[in-house]
């Protein structure tokens, strides 16, 4: 690699830091064994709060379950008063109104048939009788009752596992990828030291220019996933599953994973701007092409965004819009950052 001619010291500098094969080998194995020293140390910290880690992400789940049994709730309750209605029982005049009430109040009703027989009987005033009904008994013999039970002790709320070892598989995979994160600083700070030693001044300005964008659009991105996306990504599959007739009964690990991938695809896709600058730096496009394609670039933008989430509009809107602005945002970039890596 020639030497930068605004930087003639760089040729000489790394003339005097040079190694053999066997000796970069060796830094290597140093800075690998760095890396992995810190992730342990992250994973034990991790140990201490996986717990807390796995109840928080399911969150949004809880939440979105919540909802949803709260909106099936309300309409057992309005079909429940129509049919009281029909029969010519007395019923609140407002029935929709009544019925978001009780749902507001966390109340799900339940429907329990009860002997009559043996109501009396538990309750000391059993009468004999001459012809008494056969057993098993029906419906028509039986008396109906409407229980409620709060929202907040429905079983259904709970995410469940199918196996003894699942949660423990969960906690230790939550515990390795805190460790991962609370590492990463070091594991980046041992790498680049391997990496700079062979680099020019002027390539190291520019990583010290683009990490950190790099890093704050990832984490801008799955930020976005989770704190925003998730709830229109569940909406949209409950009320998929409420119209199919099928109630959720979510399952952890396959929750931990979907965890996992969506902000992770927020997070790649916001890199878009960074891959527009790389494009652009190697030939491939130009400042102009981008400029005259932008509406091809939007389309190809929502195209991708609706194969990234799940079907419903609302998740592919938050990846689409964003990402419509970061790549303006890009050409400005290529305009703003010269080959130099320093902006203008």
């Amino acid at each position: 690699m020639p030497a930068d001619p605004k930087h003639p010291a760089d040729e000489e500098l790394l003339e005097k830091t040079k190694m053999s094969f066997s000796e970069h080998l060796e830094e290597l194995r140093t800075a690998l064994f760095k890396c992995l020293a810190a992730w342990m140390v992250g994973t034990l910290f991790g140990f201490a709060v996986g717990w807390q880690v796995v109840d928080y992400v399911q969150t949004p789940l809880r939440e979105a379950l919540d909802t949803f049994y709260r909106g099936q709730a309300e309409q057992a309750v309005v079909n429940r008063l129509e049919e009281q209605q029909a029969a010519g029982d007395a019923v609140p005049d407002d029935i929709p109104t009544a019925a978001a009430e009780m749902a507001d109040e966390g109340l799900v009703p339940e429907d329990l048939y009860v002997d009559p027989a043996e109501l009396s009987k538990s309750l000391g005033i059993e009468k004999p009788t001459a012809d008494p009904k056969p057993f098993p008994t029906t419906r028509e013999n039986l008396i109906r009752l409407r229980l409620y039970r709060t929202i907040e002790t429905d079983p259904r709320l709970n995410v469940i596992s199918l196996s003894g070892q699942e949660p423990f598989m969960i906690y230790m995979k939550a515990s390795v990828v805190v460790g991962a994160m609370l590492a990463s600083p070091f594991i980046f700070y041992y790498l680049w030291n391997f990496v700079a030693a062979g680099l020019y001044k002027r390539e190291r300005n520019m990583v010290y220019l683009y990490l950190p964008m790099s890093l704050g659009l990832f984490f801008a991105g799955a930020a976005l996933a989770f704190f925003v996306a998730f709830d229109y990504v569940l909406d949209f599959l409950f009320w998929f599953n409420a119209q199919m007739g099928i109630a959720p009964t979510p399952r952890i690990s396959d929750w931990m994973s979907f965890v996992l991938f969506l902000p992770l695809g927020f997070g790649i896709s916001f890199q878009l701007p960074l891959v527009m600058v790389a494009l652009e730096r190697v030939g491939i496009f130009t400042i102009e092409s981008y400029r005259s394609s932008w509406r091809i670039a939007v389309v190809v933008i929502f195209t991708i965004s609706m194969l990234l989430t799940p079907a419903d509009p609302g998740s592919m809107l938050l990846m689409a819009l964003p990402l419509t602005v970061l790549y303006f945002f890009g050409i400005w970039l290529c305009k703003k950052l010269p080959r130099g890596g320093t902006p203008q």
